[in-house]
Parts: structure tokens; C-alpha cells; sequence
């Protein structure tokens, strides 16, 4: 059983923003039968109860007319997935908040729906030093983060548009880097086989989906939008819709974190000022991931 939209399904999404339509509405319905009759020992099944499930069927985010399905599909098709559900938009975790908030606070242990994530600090960051200084114990050391672009859906619901879009923004965004953080930004499309064994030998090339995200509706249109930067040290990198709208990773060998965390930060702070993040008052930096 597929749950991926088809495209008049989009048509239909795009032109009304007020009801779900008929085929998600018979998709979903079948898909939470099936759902409520299996073994599942996802936290979508133990969450997802008739009430709540008839609560929310209806719903649509506001901007982008997301719906209970782009939530829940992978999960209604991967019954041994440990969660179930990703954010298809960063509204859903508002307006689908009656299924998201208490998974989020059973897979965090505690974080309940009146809690409030603390303001973004990186503290003192010449705090940190090198963990392992004679290179006795530490092979290699790396800090990643992920963050989504404000103005856009996440992954299921991006068209291929916006992803080229995104790209370019992106690639306008990096290539204006400097200092230790210069570097050159590597489209997915059109990748010439060199550059592609260059990034797999360096361990830098992601691949497409696996099969959870494949049917959260992650992977279409791959690789359109897709794309890989690294620094000229080869200690900074970024990977543009792989699963998040960004994934930002500085590393190198060794055990110096201090010099990699303040690498991350610095290259946090400055594509901010570039690129506008989503936030959200009560999770502060939201994105697809599954939790």
C-alpha cells in the first residue's frame, strides 16, 4: 500500500486550502485501520487514537495546505517504525499539535506541551578545549546542527521548484563565505563522475532516502535541489535538502572541539544573517526530522 500524493492531488491541494481532499480523506482511513489493527509499537499508533485521528483528519495547515497524511504516511506504511510521523511544514507542529506534543514529550521523557525550549545560546564558546591533546584516544571530532529556511515547507511538501529555488539561494548564500569557511558549493544535478568519487572517497556524498523517508515523501524530485558545500580545509560542510533544508557540520581530525565548535557557531551565525531560520515560540528551531 502507497500513500504518495499524486499530482491532482497537489492540484487539488494548492487550489483549497479549506478542506482535505476526498482521496487523502479515503487514504487516511485506510491506512489508520490497517495502522490500529497491526503490532506496531510506534509511538504514532500508541498516540494516534480514534478521537484524536478524527480530530485531525480534516486539518490543514494554513500556508501550505499540509494535512494529516503528509504527517503520518510513513508511519502508516512502515509499521515497524519506532516513531511514525514527521512535520511536513512548520505549522503542523501547532495545528497537528494534539498528536505531536504528546509524542514529542514521550520521546524526550518530560518535555510537555507547557514547556518551552530555552532561548538559542552557544555560551562561551572559548570554553571548550581540546579533549584529547596528545592524540591518544580521539580519531576525529564533529558538530553538526540542522536548520530549516523560513518561507518554506519542509521536504513532503516541497515542489521542485522551490527546491531549485532553495538551491540557488543556498549556493548564492555559501559562496559569499570567507576566511577559514571559503569554499565551493557541488549541485547533485548534473554532477560530473570525478567530483561524485572525489565527495565519496572524502565521505561528504549523501544518498538519496531510505524507505521511511522515501514514504514521508522525502525524496522526490532527487537529486533537482540538491547540493553539497565544503570549505577548501575540508572542515566545514553543508548538505542542502538531504533530509532537512540544511545540514551544517564542521569536523576534523583530532580532538580539538573547542576549534570545532566555534567553527559551527561562527558559520551558524553568519548564514543566519543571510538566510532567515525557522523558528517557533514554544520548539524554537523546527525541521523535519523525525523525532
Amino acid at each position: 500500500m502507497k500513500f504518495i500524493r499524486d499530482d491532482k492531488e497537489e492540484e487539488n491541494k494548492s487550489s483549497d486550502c479549506t478542506m482535505v481532499d476526498a482521496a487523502v480523506l479515503a487514504k487516511l482511513e485506510e491506512g489508520y485501520a490497517k495502522l490500529a489493527a497491526s503490532n506496531s509499537k510506534s509511538l504514532l499508533k500508541k498516540y494516534l487514537t480514534k478521537e484524536v485521528f478524527d480530530n485531525l483528519k480534516n486539518k490543514k495547515t494554513p500556508s501550505f495546505g499540509s494535512t494529516l497524511l503528509d504527517c503520518i504516511q510513513s508511519g502508516l506504511e512502515n509499521h515497524d517504525s519506532g516513531v511514525g510521523i514527521y512535520a511536513p511544514d512548520a505549522e503542523a507542529y501547532s495545528v497537528f499539535s494534539e498528536l505531536f506534543d504528546p509524542i514529542i514529550e514521550d520521546y524526550h521523557t518530560g518535555f510537555k506541551k507547557t514547556d518551552k525550549h530555552p532561548p538559542r545560546n552557544f555560551g562561551d564558546v572559548s570554553a571548550f578545549g581540546n579533549v584529547d591533546p596528545n592524540n591518544e584516544f580521539v580519531v576525529s571530532t564533529r558538530v553538526r546542527c540542522g536548520r530549516s529556511m523560513e518561507g518554506y515547507p519542509f521536504n513532503p511538501c516541497l515542489t521542485e521548484a522551490q527546491y531549485k529555488e532553495m538551491e540557488s539561494k543556498v549556493s548564492t548564500t555559501l559562496s559569499g563565505l570567507e576566511g577559514e569557511l571559503k569554499g565551493k558549493f557541488y549541485p547533485l544535478t548534473g554532477m560530473e563522475k570525478a567530483v561524485q568519487q572525489q565527495l565519496i572517497d572524502d565521505h561528504f556524498l549523501f544518498k538519496e532516502g531510505d524507505r521511511f523517508l522515501q514514504a514521508a515523501n522525502a525524496c522526490r524530485y532527487w537529486p533537482s535541489g540538491r547540493g553539497i558545500y565544503h570549505n577548501d580545509n575540508k572542515t566545514f560542510l553543508v548538505w542542502c535538502n538531504e533530509e532537512d533544508h540544511l545540514r551544517i557540520i564542521s569536523m576534523q581530525m583530532g580532538g580539538d572541539l573547542g576549534q570545532v565548535y566555534r567553527r559551527l557557531v561562527t558559520a551558524v551565525n553568519d548564514i543566519e544573517k543571510r538566510i532567515p531560520f525557522s523558528h517557533h515560540d514554544r520548539l524554537d528551531l523546527r525541521d523535519f526530522s523525525e523525532y
